[in-house]
């Protein structure tokens, strides 16, 4: 202890101090297995399909809900009736779709291009002139489904969003406000300059529209029962000399999402019934029918353990962990975290006790008595951790799916690994911090 600081004093050290080594090499050792997920599952109907097989072969009860969200259980050795361990991720990220009627030719560059509409919060500035992955499914009129993965392989083509050049941009973005300089109707993705033979009015898109039936049975009006997304086309890698952290696409929240999965697979005879539950929609306001607000499929999954019990009981007993990632403090940007309460890469699992914004608006505010239980459990464990808030007051704030089920009456805390650039095409993570909340979810699956 320091001359002049009280043994009393809230004071942390990182995970990495509080790992030994053996502890260090397995969270770098479980990091390869997050890499190869990240890599495979760059939307949510890919995360499911990932997860389901996982679980699968682990031979784990799954239930699959839409092709977006999915759950595995795992019954306990006490009664449904006496609650259940919820732990609660979302699988979907930011991104581009396509338009329902996406595809056009632009005569004056003589480019075909997909019209997009971006899906959560992004600055869109960072999605210009990055490549580009398609991802997705089309859906025939009769029913047939084509699976849709284009620029992911070292020989695949790839796709980007245009930028105008600094010898030409000073009256059109430079001297405009950074949020104004990309406009959301201009993230139009290239995906061919090559004209059809023919007499075609418009050769290039004859031209793509021919290709795209030839390759995958598709036609321009197939679009229209499409969900195609443009992902970053990067791969997930180790960042930095000591390999300490993960630079990939997606890890808001699949970080989590990993992690919850490993700890429910290496759950053996729980106390009580756990759930790792797995929902899409969480960055456009949880809406939908794979959502955190689609409680019927909670509700189903409790009626599956129990035809008979009180599902309402069950709630109120029940104990949940948001599974959501944090803001990690930023280097540059210091001066909008209030350092004191902010979280840092490295440090551990983050539990914030609120989210939202402006006078905790919108926000799940756990309680003082369910904060000092999950306390003592992850010391107990000797899980490392820390505590976090999403900025300082009134200068931002955000929101995750737990005041979803904390409005079903059970007592909800957010639980996850902090992450740097947030909701940009290339997030970073340690590996300390996500080994750190793959044992927090396996010590309360175990509680």
């Amino acid at each position: 202890m320091k001359d002049g600081e009280s043994k009393y004093a809230y004071k942390k050290k990182t995970a990495w101090e509080l790992f030994s080594k053996p502890q260090i090499t397995t969270a770098f050792t479980f990091a390869e297995g997050y890499k190869t997920f990240l890599n495979e599952a760059k939307t949510e109907r890919e995360a499911i399909h990932v997860i389901a097989e996982v679980a699968k072969k682990e031979k784990k009860k799954i239930v699959v809900n839409q092709e977006k969200s999915a759950a595995i259980v795992i019954k306990g050795k006490k009664p449904v009736r006496d609650g259940l361990r919820i732990v609660i991720s979302h699988i979907d990220s930011p991104r581009l779709d396509l338009k329902q009627v996406p595809l056009f030719q632009d005569s004056e560059s003589h480019l075909a291009l997909f019209e997009t509409h971006y899906y959560g919060g992004i600055k869109k500035f960072q999605w210009v002139v990055i490549p580009l992955a398609l991802h997705g499914v089309i859906v025939k009129k009769d029913g047939k489904k084509i699976t849709f993965t284009l620029g992911e392989d070292d020989l695949d083509p790839v796709f980007s969003v245009p930028d105008l050049l600094p010898h030409l941009s000073h009256d059109v973005q430079d001297n405009k406000k950074i949020d104004e300089a990309i406009k959301a109707e201009s993230l139009d993705i290239v995906i061919g300059s090559l004209p059809a033979r023919g007499d075609f009015k418009e050769k290039i898109k004859a031209a793509i529209l021919e290709k795209l039936h030839a390759e995958y049975d598709i036609t321009e009006e197939d679009f229209i029962s499409a969900e195609l997304e443009a992902v970053p086309a990067f791969k997930a890698r180790d960042m930095g000399f000591d390999r300490s952290l993960v630079g990939a696409y997606g890890q808001d929240d699949r970080i989590c999402a990993y992690a919850a999965l490993q700890a429910i697979l290496d759950v053996k005879n729980p106390e009580h019934t756990v759930l790792s539950l797995f929902v899409d929609k969480e960055e456009i306001g949880s809406e939908g029918n794979a959502s955190a607000q689609a409680t019927s499929f909670l509700r189903f999954l409790i009626r599956e353990q129990d035809a008979n019990v009180d599902i309402d009981s069950v709630l109120v007993k029940s104990k949940v962990i948001s599974a959501d990632v944090s803001s990690a403090v930023t280097p540059n940007y210091t001066d909008v975290f209030e350092l004191k309460n902010a979280s840092s890469l490295g440090s551990g699992v983050v539990m914030s006790k609120y989210t939202g914004h402006g006078g905790k608006y919108s926000a799940n505010d756990a309680s003082a008595e369910y904060i000092a239980e999950i306390r003592a459990l992850l010391d107990k464990a000797k899980v490392p951790w820390q505590t976090g808030e999403l900025g300082k007051v009134d200068k931002g704030g955000g929101g995750t799916v737990a005041k979803y089920f904390s409005r079903l009456g059970m007592e909800v805390v957010d639980l996850g690994a902090p992450v740097l650039s947030m909701h940009s095409p290339y997030e970073v993570a340690s590996k300390a911090d996500l080994y750190a909340s793959y044992l927090a979810y396996l010590a309360f699956f175990k509680s």
